[in-house]
């Protein structure tokens, strides 16, 4: 997915949005409307999400858990999870879509 494809999807309103990060993180710092289910937690919520039928965005700090828990998704079948990066990064997409 490019950047600006990206964008695009952050900026709709169906989206599930998942912050794979610890609780400890995602206490601290998040982005509104957004998910918190731990890297850990994501086997586990794998029916829940198909059930959504939805985009599915995900973020961490660097984009490293964030990219685990994309290819763990999609090898379940859930081809439309995404790893946006890091919560950086994300804000920086989310505020370049809107100018």
């Amino acid at each position: 997915m490019t950047k600006s494809e990206l964008q695009n999807l952050l900026q709709r309103e169906d989206i599930i949005l998942i912050d794979v990060r610890e609780p400890f993180e995602f206490g601290m710092d998040h982005i509104k409307g957004a998910i918190n289910y731990p890297l850990g937690d994501i086997p586990t919520k794998v029916g829940k999400l198909k059930n959504m039928d939805k985009p599915i965005i995900l973020y961490c700090a660097s984009g490293n858990r964030s990219g685990q828990a994309a290819e763990f998704l999609k090898a379940h079948g859930l081809l439309s999870a995404y790893n946006a990066g890091g919560i950086e990064d994300v804000r920086a997409l989310m505020s370049s879509a809107v100018h």
